[in-house]
């Protein structure tokens, strides 16, 4: 089916981003085993995670940097798969009702389980959506269509690069929130913003109401403050598998711990602003 057939459908509902910037955050399954996963991922949405992005394991993570690729392999090692982070993703899912769950995967594992049979087993884990990095719009007709038969939001990458035309399309068949990337490249930590974010998503909102979250390197309390300024959402992924990476035997406190601190400072803006209006 053309992609022009699915220009008018967004019939999923957006995720909730109570706050702004919201903290999407992404962990890959597996690493260093599903048990450690998943008392990071509680302990991520406990500290204020608004979104939780549920990484599968491949093996030839293309879009992703050194940390996410030892991460995947480590994970790969321990034998994770995709069917396993959807029963982690259940298991989730009846501690946090609220917090959004999205599987962030490449294409392969997906048609390996099969489309119809994935957005069917997401959908019974409670999963809101998927985020699969290399697959383009103009190849995404069957997956749309399975996946809006199922209610799942349909995540797909905004990059600096695409020309306006491209643009419109993944707003068009985008639901649930858009995913802006920062910069040209592969996922990783960097110690400055770049300006070609905020320069996306001024070009993004011109074809689309939903939250934009912004990602690729964001590492600092500092960096997601500032994509609340043009932004929704920041994505952190790399700062936050590097953290369990240098953490043994206290991935989640750590993890929960790195959270607060980039919560921090919004929260004190948030604070400081309320007193001003209230003349405090």
């Amino acid at each position: 089916m053309p992609i022009a057939s699915f220009n008018q459908i967004s019939q999923t509902m957006p995720l909730s981003f109570p706050t702004r910037p919201a903290l999407v955050a992404y962990v890959t399954c597996g690493d260093p085993d599903l048990s450690t996963t998943r008392a990071v991922v509680l302990a991520a949405i406990e500290a204020g995670a608004d979104v939780i992005e549920l990484g599968v394991p491949f093996s030839d993570p293309v879009a992703d940097g050194p940390a996410i690729q030892r991460a995947s392999q480590r994970a790969l090692e321990q034998g994770t798969t995709l069917v396993d982070v959807l029963k982690l993703a259940a298991e989730v899912r009846q501690h946090a009702q609220s917090t959004g769950l999205i599987i962030f995967s490449y294409l392969n594992p997906i048609l390996r389980m099969g489309l119809e049979k994935f957005c069917k087993v997401a959908r019974h884990a409670g999963v809101d959506g998927a985020l699969l990095t290399d697959l383009p719009v103009e190849e995404a007709g069957d997956y749309l269509r399975e996946m809006r038969r199922n209610d799942l939001a349909t995540v797909f990458l905004a990059a600096p690069t695409s020309t306006d035309e491209r643009l419109k399309c993944i707003a068009q068949v985008s639901s649930g929130f858009l995913y802006a990337v920062s910069r040209t490249g592969v996922t990783g930590a960097r110690q400055q913003l770049n300006q070609d974010a905020q320069k996306l998503v001024r070009r993004l909102r011109k074809y689309t109401k939903l939250p934009i979250a912004v990602g690729f390197g964001i590492s600092t309390a500092e960096q997601f403050t500032a994509v609340g300024e043009f932004a929704d959402a920041a994505v952190v992924g790399s700062a936050i598998v590097e953290t369990i990476e240098g953490n043994p035997g206290k991935e989640a406190e750590s993890v929960a711990e790195f959270i607060k601190q980039l919560l921090r400072r919004q929260h004190s803006t948030f604070s400081s602003t309320m007193s001003s209006v209230s003349g405090g």
